[in-house]
């Protein structure tokens, strides 16, 4: 397998096997349908299942907004995505995206769907990033992952007709970079902090210690945040580390909230959580 340059960073074993599976996948060219690879879905796409319906159903209660999601839940063809079956307009994954951003806003009520800059830590397959760019063109998008899901997002995104370029921080694109040196240009460049948003949905929470440390302290400029994590993943306390992280935030509002529909199986005991912050 080539080396890239994020390779080098230290990853836990569950991302080495799934970063060699993402490379088999892009070399034997088996991008058309991508969201049927049963190690894509497992990792990234959460199709039919039944707390879905919970979601989706909170999303319909929000009758001020519900046009809205209603707009941003429209699932494409890309990657063949399965439709999630009481709802075939959209899919299981595309629905929970929207459900994070729902969340976020009845915590911070700002309007983040016309926030300037956006960087995402692990980014999936560019599913959130092609949900911001739907509604705001010009927002500054940038996604921080390894270098082979970098070339799937990049699949994803140019077949849904969003610029978008690799390891260059460029105005109005999606830059998708895998060096942490990147991030830190672009943390440079940002005056205003309170039009920056920051979110990791279950990535922060799943890498090794040291480098979560290194993204926390060079996305500093980034008060507004929206995290997922699950309380254990593999031999870390993740609910101890979040906890902790709250003591280092300066001037945010800060809150962790337990994701209550989020179950991938009835006997899975391991509770998630949201980590929400804005700008005092």
């Amino acid at each position: 397998m080539t080396k890239f340059n994020f390779a080098i960073l230290s990853r836990l074993k569950t991302h080495e096997v799934f970063s060699k599976n993402i490379y088999d996948i892009i070399i034997k060219n088996k991008t058309f349908n991508f969201l049927r690879n049963s190690n894509i879905q497992n990792i990234f796409f959460i199709h039919n299942r039944f707390f879905i319906l919970n979601e989706l159903l909170e999303l319909k209660r929000d009758i001020k907004r519900w046009s809205l999601w209603k707009t941003l839940l429209t699932e494409n063809s890309v990657g063949d995505p399965v439709r999630y079956f009481l709802y075939p307009k959209s899919s299981g994954n595309r629905i929970r995206q929207v459900y994070h951003l729902k969340k976020y806003l009845d915590f911070s009520k700002n309007n983040i769907l016309k926030i300037k800059n956006i960087i995402e830590i692990g980014g999936g397959y560019g599913c959130m990033a092609q949900i911001f760019k739907k509604v705001n063109k010009n927002c500054n998008y940038v996604i921080f992952d390894t270098a082979e899901v970098n070339l799937l997002q990049y699949y994803y995104l140019k077949m849904n007709n969003i610029p978008v370029t690799i390891n260059k921080i460029q105005s109005k694109k999606v830059c998708l970079i895998n060096k942490l040196s990147l991030i830190k240009k672009y943390n440079k460049k940002i005056n205003k902090r309170n039009v920056n948003f920051l979110i990791a949905n279950w990535s922060i929470s799943e890498m090794p210690i040291d480098l979560r440390d290194k993204i926390n302290k060079l996305t500093y400029n980034f008060p507004n945040k929206l995290i997922s994590f699950q309380e254990k993943f593999e031999d870390i306390n993740n609910l101890n580390y979040f906890l902790k992280y709250h003591d280092t935030l300066k001037k945010t509002i800060v809150k962790i909230e337990k994701h209550y529909h989020y179950k991938k199986s009835l006997f899975n005991n391991n509770n998630h959580f949201y980590f929400f912050s804005k700008e005092k």
